[in-house]
């Protein structure tokens, strides 16, 4: 094996890995979406602004919350929309507290 087919093997694995890597995201961005069309399906008009807007300051939090919420769905806990009063106890009960200790020597 000489230095040339040595790089078109190593360019070979790098593109391959790319797109492993491109495939998956593109997986986890569909399920995503998915969770997220659900979630929507139970919110009134203003739950569905907050969660836009949530979804554009704090993306994580947004898909935690779509979560909670297709999960409530499906397991048919949900017998009607969610209206912006519940969104916001949802979004409390999401909160985490963090604790801060310090040590003094």
């Amino acid at each position: 094996m000489n230095i040339n087919e040595a790089k078109r093997k190593k360019l070979e694995e790098i593109q391959n890995r790319y797109q492993q890597g491109f495939s998956e995201e593109e997986a986890l961005k569909n399920q995503i979406g998915q969770v997220e069309a659900i979630a929507k399906q139970f919110l009134d008009k203003e739950a569905l602004s907050r969660f836009g807007n949530i979804k554009l300051a704090h993306p994580e939090k947004a898909i935690q919350f779509a979560s909670v919420v297709s999960n409530m769905a499906r397991t048919g806990r949900l017998n009607q929309k969610l209206n912006d009063n519940q969104v916001k106890e949802i979004l409390t009960l999401l909160q985490e507290k963090k604790d801060f200790k310090i040590k003094r020597k």
